[in-house]
């Protein structure tokens, strides 16, 4: 197969297939056009998957998903969007265009995204067309738009936004601490609600704020009937921050070949907290 350049979602960058696992590169970084460099890993051989992360967390939410699926023969790539994790901070670019502009030398990519990420993904298909994507997985994705308008009567009004951004300006990490227990189940280890607590409080305050605004600013549903591959969306029914009805249901009914699979007592954190079930749905979707 030809490759040709592709363009994916993150800050607008060149990324080049150079085959498998490059992981143990001394560099695993690659530049945007303005020259910000965005932290990626690149595993195994097979069938590329890019991963795009959820809102002010890192690439690291995909551990567990990587160290099974690389497993199964599919090429995944993680890249940490900019101003996160180990990715530059130049403070700027924070538009959805932008986001959703990086260049990949790859085809018939599987895309997979959660949160944030599957707004990302969703953009970069009304503005490029899925000539290149195979398929597109979402877990818990925030589309296809969670702002309360006149037209959208199933969003969250503004002013719960407002309060949000206030709370982070002013204790984002106690904000993290109040809110993080319905992102979990009973059972989730008090390590494992550590970890993902200390990878959002790693993420700088004004990008938390900005990329909330870009998040809620953009109606992607139009974007939904232009979704020509197959897609697999993963919900919990109690997922907070997402609920159900706002953003997972309307997004399946929207791609004409979609898939809902709802989790019973899934909340904001599948990808730890139903790690298995998770791991199972994607790989049967993406073979």
């Amino acid at each position: 197969m030809q490759r040709r350049d592709m363009l994916m979602t993150a800050a607008a960058a060149t990324f080049a297939a150079t085959g498998p696992s490059v992981a143990a590169a001394a560099d695993r970084r690659i530049r945007a056009s303005d020259g910000v460099a965005l932290h990626h890993e690149d595993w195994d051989s097979g069938r590329p998957v890019p991963f795009v992360h959820a809102w002010a967390l890192t690439s690291a939410i995909w551990t567990y998903q990587v160290a099974d699926l690389s497993q199964r023969g599919l090429r995944c790539i993680t890249f940490d969007r900019r101003d996160h994790g180990r990715s530059g901070v130049p403070g700027r670019g924070y538009d959805l265009d932008r986001l959703a502009d990086v260049q990949l030398a790859l085809d018939d990519v599987a895309l997979v995204g959660m949160s944030m990420g599957c707004n990302e993904i969703l953009n970069y298909v009304g503005r490029h067309g899925t000539q290149r994507i195979s398929r597109i997985a979402m877990l818990g994705p925030t589309t296809p738009f969670p702002l309360q308008t006149t037209d959208n009567a199933h969003g969250a009004a503004r002013g719960f936004f407002e309060q949000s951004w206030a709370a982070w300006q002013s204790d984002f990490p106690k904000w993290i601490e109040d809110n993080w227990l319905p992102f979990f189940t009973p059972g989730t280890s008090a390590q494992m609600m550590e970890w993902v607590a200390a990878m959002m409080r790693q993420t700088p305050i004004p990008v938390a704020v900005v990329t909330n605004h870009v998040l809620i600013a953009t109606d992607l549903c139009p974007v939904l009937a232009q979704v020509d591959r197959p897609g697999l969306i993963l919900h919990g029914d109690k997922h907070v921050s997402a609920p159900l009805d706002m953003t997972g249901r309307p997004t399946a009914a929207g791609i004409k070949d979609a898939e809902l699979k709802v989790y019973p007592g899934g909340p904001d954190g599948l990808f730890v907290t139903h790690m298995k079930q998770v791991n199972a749905g994607l790989a049967a979707f993406l073979a």
